[in-house]
């Protein structure tokens, strides 16, 4: 596959090219090694394109998934407590996970554990390869890569998402580049407050 597209949210890519320069090579490396057509195997049952031979989002995430492990990306995981009010949230949420957790019972409130996962990170750099339902994309930019950057976990966070054409070429619903490029821009140039590149793919 091949980059057709990017985009620099808050100089996520300056970033990467002063600072990252071996993890943006090793992601451009990773796209390149995945052959779309070899994963052109889904047979759509929807009305509109019964029968079609689609490009399979499973086997392509499988794709980058074993490339990117194969070069020591891996899962990470920041836990967190939650409660109902407002005011112990944010009195909490730079505290590690026990504190949040014994500051809320201090409170009289109850704690509930929570979690967000990225798939693959790498010397605090986030990537997300998202072939899902458009929804998957916003809570990754605005929820995942911004709770990781908040808890100092990453620098910046990086979304492989295909671009309209091959979007076209796979199941309905599937989130594409420049729609989620238009209501990333939409936000302000501030929001989400997390250095990020958009990256927009096709065979």
């Amino acid at each position: 596959m091949k980059i057709a597209a990017t985009y620099s949210h808050l100089n996520g890519l300056e970033y990467l090219l002063v600072h990252k320069s071996t993890l943006w090579q090793e992601i451009q490396d990773v796209i390149t090694a995945v052959n779309a057509n070899t994963y052109r195997t889904k047979i759509s049952k929807e009305k509109t394109m019964k029968g079609k031979l689609l490009f399979s989002p499973i086997d392509m995430n499988a794709a980058f998934e074993r490339s990117l492990q194969s070069r020591s990306w891996s899962e990470s995981r920041v836990s967190y407590w939650v409660t109902r009010s407002e005011k112990l949230i944010r009195k909490t949420l730079m505290m590690s996970a026990e504190q949040q957790k014994q500051e809320i019972i201090a409170a009289g409130e109850t704690p509930f554990f929570s979690y967000n996962q990225t798939d693959f990170v790498k010397d605090r750099v986030a990537v997300e390869v998202q072939f899902g339902k458009y929804s998957f994309v916003a809570y990754d930019l605005f929820v995942k890569h911004l709770a990781f950057f908040v808890g100092d976990r990453i620098d910046v966070g990086v979304e492989i998402i295909p671009m309209k054409s091959l979007q076209n070429e796979m199941s309905s619903g599937v989130a594409y580049y420049e729609g989620e490029l238009y209501n990333v821009v939409r936000q302000g140039r501030g929001v989400p407050a997390v250095p990020l590149v958009l990256i927009g793919i096709e065979p």
